[in-house]
């Protein structure tokens, strides 16, 4: 009988879910053709900002593969360079919550006792808010009222970075309280108590030894939590306090899109569905690292 290693299992579980396996090759294809926009613009000669108001809502021609917009710009340009953001956004969002969550979540399981109350209360009180409005008005925050000089207030990528940084701040809580579950009971085992007769110190411990068996679950809840993030910057973009323009997204392309949504209703309909896409993709694929890293499967 062949022995595999735990990793050859995870693979080899991983490979036998469809979903998981369709949604790999269909963000890695997104993330080539967005990686890929540069080099696709400039063989056609497009400039993805370029307005042209005698050329607004034209349909799909040779020139323009999907048409044009409501001012003019090349839809399928703005598509690729709006994906680049969205899907930026996204996986940087998420790791960064997911970073915060976990050292987060390993001091509260590792140190117990007062500690864990307060930084689990934290949790709590950062859960009980609503989420949206929260978000809604920390986007519209003005920079230059708190004190940040006017070349970053009202510079082209302080939207992008703004709204990295509050879904970072609000969005750690699922990460903390999974990370400290499973380290609460990661540091009963016996060798976390060797590490620490050896006289390991306590963040050694906690990040040479247990924070190693948190990193399926981790990569589990980034993976699951990027289409949630996506889905909210398309939300905020749509209600013009996301990425501004001329930067493109999905969501600030939705916003546009809605004015015209009668006379050319693809214009609303291609960046909705790249949105959806995206999302169904992402989650299938952490139902797929879900039970591909499950150490409690057998096959």
């Amino acid at each position: 009988m062949k022995h595999y290693s735990p990793t050859q299992l995870a693979l080899k579980r991983l490979r036998s879910h469809k979903l998981a396996m369709i949604s790999i090759g269909i963000l890695v294809s997104l993330a080539i053709l967005v990686i890929s926009a540069d080099l696709f613009t400039a063989l056609l000669g497009i400039d993805p900002n370029a307005v042209n108001l005698m050329n607004r809502t034209a349909p799909p021609s040779a020139e323009h593969w999907l048409g044009t917009d409501v001012l003019g710009r090349d839809v399928l340009a703005r598509l690729l360079y709006g994906g680049r953001v969205s899907l930026f956004v996204g996986l940087t969002a998420a790791l960064a919550a997911a970073s915060i969550g976990t050292f987060i979540g390993l001091c509260a399981g590792y140190f117990g006792g007062r500690l864990d109350a307060l930084l689990m209360r934290t949790t709590d009180s950062v859960l009980a808010l609503p989420a949206l409005p929260v978000l809604i008005v920390l986007a519209a925050l003005d920079l230059k009222k708190i004190g940040l000089p006017d070349e970053i207030a009202y510079s082209e990528n302080v939207s992008f970075f703004r709204i990295v940084f509050i879904v970072a701040l609000l969005g750690w809580t699922t990460v903390a309280r999974l990370v400290r579950g499973a380290t609460l009971t990661i540091k009963e085992r016996d060798f976390v108590f060797a590490a620490e007769g050896s006289g390991g110190s306590h963040f050694g411990i906690m990040f040479r030894h247990i924070l190693p068996n948190l990193v399926s679950s981790i990569i589990v809840a980034v993976t699951l939590s990027t289409g949630s993030v996506i889905l909210l910057e398309s939300t905020l973009s749509f209600l013009g306090l996301g990425i501004q323009p001329p930067m493109a997204s999905w969501g600030a392309m939705l916003t546009n899109a809605q004015e015209t949504i009668w006379e050319a209703p693809m214009l609303a309909v291609y960046p909705g569905l790249l949105i959806l896409i995206t999302v169904i993709s992402f989650n299938f694929l952490g139902d797929g690292l879900q039970d591909a890293l499950d150490p409690r499967a057998t096959s």
